[in-house]
């Protein structure tokens, strides 16, 4: 009977302020990851296996971290992905009998997902990541193994779970309601009603009102909120 490994995959998406668009974070990968000259070929998330001795998501962390660098990055788990065939495709049998003794064996990947400020983090390829780079979500492009489903089921994932555990590092520590849904339309790519998003927002009990305005604006300063529960 054939061993079957576990690994993890990370769907890092990036908030873009200045463009204000929804990025994913891709790794190009080398042929030969031990090949200090082979150009990175093919794309994918950032994912490896798991090791024997590792907690599932503490490997989520050392993972991300071994091959963008990217640190203290929120990772939230949101699905496991088992199709037998998931590994299978010539292509992606091509690069792991260059990184693995047994290619052919299953893979079982834990999905993680965050959301992030694009300028509060420099991602940097390592190990056998040749290229780390923010991708439009509308962009992006075929991917290794089953990463493009993950993509998609994370950025579902994203949009129904959309709270203040994943967008708080992306606002002002006190925003307005209109800095809110702006987010909110961007990571749902939908124009949302204003007097509707506001009445939703406020009965999830999340937000709390800080008895302040704007300041410096050339229109009515409005309202400032915060998230409750957050040190």
């Amino acid at each position: 009977m054939s061993k079957i490994n576990v690994s993890v995959d990370c769907v890092i998406f990036g908030f873009d302020n200045e463009e204000k668009k929804l990025k994913v974070l891709l790794i190009k990968k080398k042929i030969n990851p031990y090949d200090k000259k082979d150009s990175g070929k093919q794309i994918a998330l950032p994912g490896d296996l798991i090791r024997f001795e590792e907690d599932v998501d503490e490997s989520a962390k050392r993972v991300l971290f071994s091959l963008t660098k990217l640190n203290n990055v929120f990772l939230r788990q949101f699905k496991t992905f088992g199709d037998p065939k998931r590994v299978q495709s010539s292509k992606d049998q091509e690069w792991l009998k260059n990184f693995r003794q047994e290619p052919n064996e299953r893979v079982i990947t834990v999905g993680y997902v965050s959301l992030v400020r694009m300028e509060d983090y420099t991602p940097l390829p390592s190990y056998f990541a040749d290229e780390v780079k923010w991708v439009d979500i509308f962009d992006v492009p075929l991917l290794d193994f089953d990463h493009n489903d993950i993509v998609e089921s994370g950025l579902i994932f994203l949009r129904h779970e959309l709270n203040h555990e994943l967008t708080s590092e992306l606002l002002p520590r006190k925003f307005t309601l209109s800095q809110l849904q702006e987010l909110h339309e961007i990571v749902l790519d939908q124009k949302l009603d204003k007097r509707n998003f506001r009445k939703q927002v406020i009965s999830k009990g999340q937000l709390k009102e800080t008895h302040e305005k704007q300041k410096g604006v050339s229109h009515k300063p409005a309202r400032l909120y915060s998230f409750k529960n957050l040190n």
